[in-house]
């Protein structure tokens, strides 16, 4: 059985400077079965059709919610209750689970001063380790998992896909190698342009998750909504790993 984990961010992973008002670095997973991702995209490309007539927009968080380019059409208010209808109808019927990192970075700074790991390497690791947790629970089988990382730049990638394949060769804090050698995982990085519905439904997720981070208190109605996706097993919520 083929799975996908698609990763998008929200926030900074830089730790030179800090966003008092967003002091946080969200890396967000959604891992799904191939035939469930098929629903998704099916989904997205049929909501695409009817407010655009075509699939070629990007469904991107901060446009939306600043109504930029394409969804300017969203200054209409009852294109906007339309839109987000079929939005929100797409995040809760469709069957994914949402694993997700967040890094408090003035915590992180005090703790292991800002030259210390890339945040981002961080995160990653968190996510894959609690992605073999969820495989680990699924009917028995062969698994293969593909992961889908937003393209940042060259260097970047090329970084992060060495801190995969060391991941794969020593494992993490609570994954061995060999657990996860299991998995068959393989890692590829694509750009908005490729138009992943996958990657765009990650961005969507990572910013109510970061805010709900940021402050569990304030009213979220992004977050209440796709809450019970978070990776949940035995009661204990893996799926949203805060750190430090």
């Amino acid at each position: 059985m083929k799975y996908y984990l698609f990763i998008d961010e929200s926030g900074d992973h830089g730790l030179a400077t800090m966003n008092p008002d967003f002091p946080v670095f969200v890396l967000c997973g959604v891992l799904l079965s191939e035939t469930n991702y098929q629903r998704v995209v099916d989904d997205v490309e049929s909501l695409k059709s009817h407010f655009w007539g075509n699939n070629n927009v990007i469904l991107h968080s901060r446009d939306i919610r600043k109504c930029n380019n394409e969804f300017s059409i969203l200054f209409d208010i009852e294109v906007k209750k339309n839109f987000y209808e079929r939005l929100n109808t797409i995040m809760t019927v469709n069957d994914y689970g949402i694993i997700a990192s967040a890094i408090l970075k003035e915590k992180y700074i005090k703790r292991y001063g800002r030259l210390s790991s890339d945040v981002y390497e961080v995160a990653l690791s968190f996510i894959i380790e609690r992605s073999v947790f969820y495989l680990d629970h699924l009917p028995n089988g062969d698994k293969e998992l593909d992961i889908i990382i937003e393209k940042r730049g060259k260097r970047e990638d090329k970084q992060l896909n060495e801190h995969f394949q060391k991941l794969q060769a020593r494992g993490t804090g609570f994954v061995s190698a060999t657990r996860l050698k299991k998995y068959k995982f393989h890692i590829m990085f694509k750009s908005k342009a490729d138009n992943l519905a996958g990657l765009q439904i990650a961005d969507l997720l990572a910013y109510p998750i970061a805010r709900y981070v940021i402050d569990g208190e304030r009213a979220n109605p992004a977050f209440d909504l796709i809450e019970n996706k978070i990776y949940t097993n035995n009661g204990k919520r893996y799926g949203l790993k805060i750190f430090p």
